[in-house]
């Protein structure tokens, strides 16, 4: 018996690889341009000049990973590879964000039961797509086949992204106050979070939803924030940020504030207060809470039966916003009269932004009203 009879294809590998350069070749162009990357995909090991940001008083490394989780299933009922690996760029790259830092190279690995280069190459588009429009370069990752321990034809991804910020720059929530406003950017639907109860509730993914599939709708990307927030932050001064991922907000919001803050309180003494109906829900939500109510209808119907849920049912509506992101992908901390300018910044770029709640003194959680 040899390597290929026990299931792992070395030649199938190195057609994937050479796909996986062509996809390379096209984010060398990152935050610090194409010299600062140094060597190429194959090699053992991945490098990086920081010649670039020399000039930064004292330059912090800022990094993050996180994978796709079990959105990939949807990707596969539905023979769909080439945005699961956009949602692993975006899932690492937007936290790495939080921060302040802007993303500057980025590293893949996926895993599978048997290898199919052309899927593989997919997988890996994806996450080419997701690098370039967030400046990053992909300059490294790792593919493994493990025959026997995934599925044939199951695929998982994760990633590991790597930024930069000056340390006088870094956003950690020391800056903001009672009074602040906090405004929210529009999600681009489910992301990458909750599946685990989406693929529960809505089994069949070809239902049609608005004249397409269901899975389809459920597969759109992670939304990536890197660029109009860094393009914002040039302009105003934020406080503090928040990817909206899983845990809903309940769980990221109150990350924004600076552990053992004022007085040594938790969160410095401060809460956050979320004004409900202050921007618009995408419908997909609307139909989930169907589902985990067992509501037995489909299609428009049922999304109308759920936003009802969602506006009379506490607990349901406590657990999707615990859950999801609930159209909010992302969160800005700033002064109140900052508000006008992020918005009308971020409306034109065609990310849309609402004022979504304020500030106020309280205990690090977070409320509505």
């Amino acid at each position: 018996m040899n390597y290929k009879q026990a299931g792992v294809d070395i030649e199938e590998g190195y057609r994937a690889v050479s796909k996986y350069k062509e996809f390379s070749k096209q984010t060398a162009g990152g935050a610090g341009g194409a010299n600062n990357v140094l060597g190429s995909i194959g090699g053992f090991a991945a490098m990086y000049s920081m010649k670039d940001f020399m000039s930064m008083e004292e330059p912090v490394l800022v990094s993050g990973t996180d994978g796709v989780g079990t959105k990939l299933d949807v990707a596969f009922k539905m023979k769909k590879y080439d945005t699961v690996g956009i949602d692993c760029v975006a899932m690492c790259v937007n936290d790495v964000l939080c921060c302040g830092a802007r993303p500057l190279f980025f590293l893949d690995y996926l895993a599978c039961g048997k290898l199919d280069a052309d899927v593989a190459a997919e997988i890996v588009k994806g996450v080419a797509v997701g690098c370039r429009e967030s400046g990053a370069a992909l300059i490294g990752g790792e593919t493994a086949e493990m025959p026997g321990f995934y599925d044939e034809g199951k695929y998982d991804i994760a990633g590991f992204s790597v930024g930069v910020v000056d340390r006088k720059k870094i956003v950690d929530g020391s800056k903001i106050s009672a009074g602040d406003a906090i405004v929210g950017i529009a999600s681009s639907g489910v992301h990458s979070n909750g599946f685990s109860l989406v693929r529960r509730v809505l089994p069949d993914l070809h239902e049609d939803f608005g004249g397409a599939p269901v899975g389809l709708v459920l597969l759109e990307p992670t939304r990536l924030y890197v660029k109009p927030v860094l393009s914002l932050m040039e302009k105003i001064e934020v406080h503090g940020m928040a990817h909206i991922t899983g845990g809903g907000f309940y769980e990221n919001i109150p990350r924004i504030f600076q552990r053992g803050g004022a007085g040594g309180q938790p969160g410095g003494g401060l809460a956050a207060e979320i004004t409900e109906g202050s921007w618009t829900v995408p419908p997909i939500f609307a139909r989930v809470a169907a589902g985990c109510k067992n509501e037995k209808t489909s299609g428009a119907e049922a999304q109308k039966i759920g936003a009802e849920l969602i506006k009379t049912d506490a607990q349901l509506r406590r657990d999707m916003f615990g859950t999801f992101n609930m159209g909010i992908g992302f969160v800005l901390v700033l002064s109140p009269e900052n508000v006008k300018t992020a918005i009308q910044h971020l409306d034109g770029i065609g990310f849309p932004a609402w004022e979504i709640g304020r500030i106020k003194a309280g205990d690090g959680g977070l409320i509505f009203v």
